[in-house]
């Protein structure tokens, strides 16, 4: 039995436009979660401190370490940040915020990416896995930013891929069986627009995969089968306006979930409107959903879109403090989040929010 373990895998990688016949068998389940997202559902709010353990951390500031960027990777006692833009940095910072170095390998040669689309953190080798998608590749870096290793070998099909951590082999390509390819890109004239989407999200043991031209989510089971976990409707390929549909984060009771309209304005360069979902599973009923924070006394919304991060850490977002101080400023925190705000200043840099998975 193969297991998906940090020893034996790199990463997940997720292309847009999986293609063919799954090479993998797709096993029948009775309990499969059905989504008509075109449906009216009833209007359910919760509280995001009764699903999750809430954690707090404020980034230190100093004139080595500014950064409005978002955390990109996150272990048990360093955190990788990397900034808005194409800058090529990445920052380390320790569990308590404390900034702890720079990397910068941003370049054309062999030992370098041209790109940070993503970043795995493994610490119990020292590595950190860049994932640089215009080459098409992984680069493998110590915690100092040293090369380690080759990049991984380029995948001859776009499809998801399982990366053998030790020489950056190709083991697996897991095909999801599609009809054809549909995409949120939206390309008019000049312009090519692609919104923010994961195709792949950890659920406990297993790994939820997507490809936005199938109806069906899958579960990536341990043992390399896939299970249908997830169908939507109507077929995305009978619609004219494409409405997909997005896993977001998945405990023992809920399943979130976010709809997406393939669809742009071109005067105001809006658009992917959609609907945060969830289905509970003590009440097998789907609903429409409102989550607020109680750390804000307004009832503060929070959106579950981030990048999925672990089977532990399920959400890691940033708090501006510019947004923060004006909140305390107005006696609008309480807790934990109350006592940061009060020592921070318009210019300090973001405060880190880990949504934990309850135990």
């Amino acid at each position: 039995m193969r297991k998906l373990t940090t020893n034996a895998v790199a990463m997940l990688l997720a292309l847009v436009g999986c293609m063919g016949c799954g090479n993998r068998s797709a096993s029948s389940v009775d309990n499969l979660i059905r989504v008509d997202v075109m449906a009216d559902y009833p209007e359910k709010e919760l509280i995001l401190q009764d699903l999750m353990d809430v954690e707090y951390i404020a980034l230190e500031t100093t004139d080595d370490f500014i950064t409005k960027g978002a955390v990109k990777a996150i272990g048990k006692d360093i955190m990788l940040v990397t900034n808005r833009g194409s800058d090529g940095e990445i920052l380390v910072f320790d569990k308590n915020g404390k900034g702890l170095r720079k990397i910068n390998r941003l370049g054309q040669s062999g030992e370098e990416y041209t790109q940070l689309t993503g970043l795995v953190l493994d610490e119990d080798n020292d590595e950190i896995f860049v994932k640089d998608n215009p080459a098409r590749k992984i680069g493998v870096y110590d915690l100092l930013g040293n090369y380690k290793s080759y990049p991984s070998e380029k995948g001859k099909r776009e499809c998801h891929l399982i990366i053998s951590k030790q020489d950056g082999r190709i083991t697996h390509e897991i095909q999801i069986p599609s009809k054809g390819i549909e995409t949120p890109v939206v390309t008019e004239g000049e312009f090519v627009i692609t919104p923010e989407f994961y195709l792949t999200f950890p659920d406990r043991d297993k790994w939820i995969l997507v490809n936005t031209s199938s109806d069906t989510i899958f579960h990536y089971l341990p043992d390399g089968n896939l299970s249908p976990f997830i169908v939507r409707s109507p077929s995305i390929s009978s619609m004219d306006t494409k409405v997909f549909l997005f896993p977001t984060v998945i405990t023992d009771r809920y399943c979130f979930m976010r709809t997406m309209r393939k669809e742009v304005d071109f005067t105001t360069f809006k658009g992917f409107l959609g609907e945060d979902l969830v289905y509970d599973k003590q009440e097998n009923a789907l609903f429409s959903y409102i989550l607020y924070n109680d750390d804000f006394i307004n009832k503060e919304e929070v959106s579950l879109t981030s990048e999925p991060r672990n089977p532990e850490i399920a959400i890691c977002q940033t708090l501006d403090a510019p947004d923060l101080v004006e909140a305390y400023e107005k006696g609008q925190l309480k807790g934990k989040l109350k006592e940061i705000a009060a020592n921070l200043s318009e210019e300090s840099n973001p405060v880190v929010m880990l949504l934990k998975k309850k135990k």
